[in-house]
C-alpha cells in the first residue's frame, strides 16, 4: 500500500542551511522508490497556522519511507533542514 510523506514548513530560521538541504535532498532519493508529487508550489492554509510550504512524497510503503527517511545520505541531509526551519514531517498510509 503507497504511503506519503509530507513535510510542512511552519518557519525559516537559516535560510542557508535550508539551501544546502534543498541543493543535496534530490541525491538522497537513489535507489529509493519515490514520487515528488508536489513541492512548495501555490498553497493555501485552510485551517491552522499559516505555513510557508509543503511537499508531498510518494513512497511505495510505509516501510520504504522509513528506508529513505533513516538512510545515511538522508540523514545527513536532514540535519540542515533541522537547522534551517522549523518543520513538521508526516507519514501516512494511502488508502
Amino acid at each position: 500500500m503507497s504511503a506519503y510523506l509530507i513535510f510542512t514548513r511552519e518557519r525559516t530560521l537559516d535560510a542557508k542551511d535550508l539551501a544546502i538541504c534543498w541543493e543535496k535532498v534530490r541525491a538522497t532519493f537513489a535507489g529509493h522508490d519515490v514520487k515528488v508529487l508536489a513541492a512548495y508550489g501555490q498553497h493555501e492554509d485552510l485551517e491552522g497556522s499559516t505555513t510557508e510550504g509543503t511537499v508531498v512524497a510518494e513512497f511505495s510503503s510505509m516501510e520504504a519511507a522509513k528506508a529513505w527517511y533513516d538512510s545515511p545520505a538522508h540523514r545527513e541531509v536532514r540535519q540542515h533542514r533541522i537547522n534551517g526551519a522549523v518543520y513538521r514531517g508526516t507519514l501516512v498510509a494511502g488508502i
